[in-house]
């Protein structure tokens, strides 16, 4: 018979290890997770590049006058609006330092390397309480989520680590100290259903939004989620990759609708391309793409087709 004591002190251990293993986390985000002070509101954000580029959400600072950021050691600085998309929930802003020059960052991670049960940390400032830490898991992959431009946002997190208004643009950390995924939004009055923007769209959205100050986007109109293929199904038709995109929702008087894509259908294919998550078919929807034919390929129930859809300019920002 195991001696309570030493159930005691294993528990300890746990705890212990659960404690080290965030408090890791927020010492290696936590001097980059800003304060944004944006008029009538505000939010979070973080910053990703050593010369300030900060990553928030366009709800934060959309149609701000003025845009004001708090670093974690108590500096106000103004910041510069470089670009959002309304389409991803996304902005860009920029604070600068004339005496140091560079600023504490953050790594964007790799949001497909994350599993569900994965714990995961939130920092932000949430009711403008400063830099509030929680944590919680990974309850979810590849959801989705209307945005306020009416888009229907893909491969979107799932948390029930605890997010409040003013967590907004924050980051969602893993142990190790990456990020895997924005802040963006909580299910109200229920508990525990948080959502964050994966980061391998920010770091696309970002990239783009510090090139041209926007997105221009292509556009078919399906809304979908990351599934499996079967294996089975997969060696049958000698596909290249072993999961797709699942269409869920085909938006009326859309190019889908017009090439004859239909809810149910998985795409692996586009314009030549693999797409084996929602990130993939993103990247192969760029401008170059508008008013062009493109090869989509899809699975309908246990039969391959090639369907020829010609992408629109996207009606988002």
């Amino acid at each position: 018979m195991i001696p309570e004591r030493q159930f005691d002190d294993f528990d300890d251990e746990l705890l212990d290890a659960y404690s080290r293993a965030v408090t890791n986390a927020v010492d290696r985000v936590g001097p980059a997770v800003v304060k944004i002070e944006a008029g009538r509101g505000g939010g979070s954000g973080v910053v990703f590049t050593p010369d300030g580029f900060i990553l928030t959400n366009s709800h934060v600072v959309h149609g701000a006058p003025a845009l004001k950021t708090i670093l974690p050691d108590g500096r106000s600085m103004r910041a510069d609006l470089i670009g959002e998309d309304d389409d991803t929930d996304l902005a860009v802003i920029r604070v600068t330092d004339p005496e140091n020059g560079r600023f504490p960052w953050a790594t964007l991670g790799d949001s497909r390397a994350i599993r569900p049960g994965q714990v995961a940390v939130a920092i932000g400032n949430p009711y403008g309480f400063h830099h509030s830490v929680t944590a919680g898991v990974i309850s979810a992959l590849g959801r989705s989520l209307r945005g306020k431009s009416g888009r229907l946002m893909d491969d979107i997190i799932q948390t029930d680590a605890s997010l409040n208004p003013g967590n907004s643009g924050g980051p969602l950390v893993t142990t190790r100290g990456d990020v895997i995924g924005i802040n963006t939004a909580m299910i109200l009055p229920a508990q525990g259903l948080c959502f964050a923007i994966a980061t391998n769209t920010a770091r696309y959205v970002a990239a783009r939004l510090m090139r041209d100050g926007r997105i221009r986007r292509s556009y078919i109109g399906v809304g979908g989620q990351n599934v499996p293929i079967p294996r089975g199904l997969a060696r049958a038709h000698q596909l290249a990759v072993s999961s797709g995109v699942l269409i869920v929702s085909v938006e009326p008087g859309s190019p889908a609708v017009a090439a004859g894509l239909q809810d149910g259908d998985i795409i692996f294919s586009f314009g030549g391309d693999p797409v084996a998550a929602i990130d993939d078919l993103h990247r192969r929807l760029s401008d170059d793409r508008i008013g062009k034919p493109c090869t989509v390929t899809i699975l309908r129930g246990l039969e391959r087709r090639q369907i020829t859809v010609i992408p629109q300019e996207s009606r988002g920002k």
